[in-house]
C-alpha cells in the first residue's frame, strides 16, 4: 500500500477503515498502521482527526462532481438532467461501494450534518448542480413545490437506498432495474 505520498496513503487508509468500521472504530493510530506511517506523520498532514475526515470527504465529492459533469448539458430538459445526473451517481457509487459507504455515514454524522444543512438551507453558491436543477424545476413548475430536503429525500432517499442494498447484497443492480428505480424517482418529485 505504501507510496511515495504519505498524504494518499493516510487518506486511502482512513476511507477503507472508516467505510468498515465507522468513523469512531477508526482510530489515528489504527489508520496510521495501516497506511505505514507513524502516528505523528499523520499530524504533518491533518491537523486532527476532524480535519483529516472532511479532507477526504471534500475529496470523494470532487471525484463524484466531475463523474457528473462528464456529458452534462444544461440545455437539456430537466428530466433528462435528472435522469442523467441521478444514473451518473448512480453508476459512480457502484464502482466505488467503499467511497458510498463514508459518504452514507459522513453525512449522517455530525462531521456531515452542518454542510448538508448549508447546502440545503443555506444561500445558493451556483457549485450546487443538484440544488439549481431542483430550484429550476420548482420555479418552471416542472417539480413540486417543496422544500428542499422534501425534494432530495423524494428524490435520492430511494436512490441511496437501493445502493445500500446493493452494496450489501439484498439486491443485484442492473441497467433495466436502475432505469425503472430513477424513472420512480422522476416520478415522486415532478408535477
Amino acid at each position: 500500500m505504501k507510496t511515495p505520498d504519505k498524504r494518499h496513503d493516510i487518506m486511502k487508509a482512513a476511507l477503507e477503515l472508516i467505510a468498515e468500521r465507522g468513523f469512531h472504530g477508526a482510530p489515528m493510530a489504527m489508520i496510521a498502521e495501516k497506511a505505514g506511517v507513524s502516528a505523528g506523520t499523520i499530524y504533518r498532514y491533518f491537523e486532527n482527526k476532524e480535519a483529516l475526515i472532511n479532507d477526504l470527504n471534500r475529496e470523494l465529492e470532487g471525484n463524484i462532481m466531475k463523474s457528473l459533469q462528464t456529458g452534462y448539458l444544461r440545455e437539456k430538459p430537466l428530466r433528462e438532467r435528472f435522469l442523467h445526473l441521478a444514473s451518473a451517481l448512480c453508476k459512480y457509487l457502484l464502482d466505488h461501494p467503499v467511497h458510498f459507504r463514508f459518504i452514507e455515514q459522513y453525512y449522517n454524522s455530525p462531521y456531515g450534518v452542518n454542510l448538508r444543512r448549508e447546502r440545503l438551507l443555506g444561500k445558493p453558491n451556483g457549485d450546487d448542480i443538484f440544488r439549481s436543477l431542483f430550484e429550476e424545476g420548482i420555479k418552471q413548475q416542472i417539480l413540486k413545490d417543496l422544500p428542499l430536503p422534501l425534494l432530495f429525500a423524494l428524490a435520492f432517499g430511494p436512490i441511496l437506498a437501493m445502493m445500500r442494498d446493493h452494496v450489501f447484497g439484498f439486491i443485484v443492480l442492473n441497467d433495466t432495474l436502475m432505469k425503472k428505480t430513477l424513472e420512480a424517482c422522476w416520478d415522486g418529485v415532478k408535477r
